[in-house]
């Protein structure tokens, strides 16, 4: 089984960039596409980005199009986010995620949809102060 450990997180000024990890162990995650959620408080979580397990393909939500990147290494067996230009809406606990073929099935592969994604890590938190 995968586990997925996300770093990176902290506290910022708007404009500012953070560059968040995601470690996967247990078994490669080459095969898997990954994704980025978060989730702000009192809502409910959100997608903000996947990744094709070969990395040739990405999506973004609106929300960060133009200033996140996703990016993976898979010989270093982990994803990242570089989040530019950070802004006060950002401020989230972010997730990592992998998406398993079960769980890809029960929701059609549709990639920006939690139930998609059957492996998930424990969160970081991201904080953008004004």
């Amino acid at each position: 089984q995968v586990q997925l450990v996300e770093s990176g997180g902290g506290s910022v000024q708007a404009g500012a960039s953070l560059r968040l990890s995601c470690a996967a162990s247990g078994r490669t995650i080459s095969s898997y596409r990954m994704g980025w959620f978060r989730q702000a408080p009192g809502k409910e979580r959100e997608f903000v980005a996947t990744i094709s397990w070969s990395g040739s393909s990405t999506y973004y939500a609106d929300s960060v199009k133009g200033r996140f990147t996703i990016l993976r290494d898979n010989a270093k067996n982990t994803v990242y986010l570089q989040m530019n230009s950070l802004e006060r809406e950002d401020t989230a606990i972010y997730y990592c995620a992998a998406q398993t073929s079960s769980a890809a099935q029960t929701s059609s592969g549709r990639y920006w949809l939690t139930p998609s994604y059957g492996i998930w890590g424990q969160g970081t938190q991201v904080t953008v102060s004004s």
